[in-house]
């Protein structure tokens, strides 16, 4: 009895309240709604895969949710999803054309690329604005073949949360903050000898001789990390 017990149990766990005999349904039903996603998404075209705006990435959680359910319970039918999907395109395609034919609605459900460094400084203001931590921003440079601010002329995080960066050409790189974190990791306020130094939190970078104190002319903080120049290595 014991044994019969626990093979239920097991049975009950592999395949829940369900029969075995709808375990080829559930492959059938998958195979459907695959197809359909598959349609789905080649309907809405190529933006809406390769560069997901935030209301796209909303449509694709719609019919993932509306794709989930009759893969695998009884009582929902294919063609209850389907309707679903009908829907979910047919807003998709009518907030596409909104988006194309008014820039307030685009900038409303799209958002605005932001410039994150301008001339080798931090946008500070702008910085502000985007929930992106300095260290998460720094390892994206790094991936880039960054290892300092004076190599980046501009860098734009574009809506689709991808950065673009513009380079300055190798005999126009200058001074700027290291991001590489061994040296960023040594800030100092006391400047013992002349050199460059970058401001710690924006960038700003300038020759300082021997001082106790310096404060940067741009954003007012002491902490400045030791400038490098030298060439990005791509």
């Amino acid at each position: 009895m014991a044994l019969t017990s626990i093979l239920k149990e097991v049975e009950k766990l592999l395949i829940g309240v369900e029969e075995w005999k709808f375990i080829p349904e559930v492959m059938v039903r998958t195979l459907m709604m695959y197809l359909i996603v598959l349609l789905g998404l080649r309907i809405l075209g190529k933006r809406g895969v390769k560069q997901l705006s935030i209301f796209e990435l909303v449509v694709i959680i719609s019919l993932g949710s509306a794709a989930g359910d009759p893969m695998f319970y009884k009582e929902v039918g294919i063609l209850s999803a389907v309707a679903v999907f009908v829907v979910v395109i047919a807003a998709y395609k009518a907030t596409a054309y909104l988006v194309n034919k008014n820039k307030r609605v685009e900038r409303l459900l799209e958002g605005e690329c932001t410039c994150l460094i301008t001339n080798g400084k931090f946008a500070v203001a702008n910085f502000k604005k985007e929930a992106l931590a300095q260290d998460e921003f720094f390892s994206e440079l790094r991936l880039k073949n960054v290892s300092h601010l004076g190599q980046v002329q501009l860098a734009i995080l574009e809506i689709s949360g991808s950065i673009s960066i513009f380079y300055y050409p190798n005999k126009e790189i200058k001074y700027g903050l290291p991001i590489l974190p061994a040296l960023f990791a040594h800030k100092i306020r006391e400047i013992t000898h002349e050199d460059f130094y970058s401001c710690s939190f924006c960038g700003h970078t300038t020759l300082i001789g021997p001082v106790k104190k310096a404060i940067c002319e741009v954003c007012k903080k002491e902490e400045w990390v030791k400038s490098i120049n030298t060439l990005r290595i791509s």
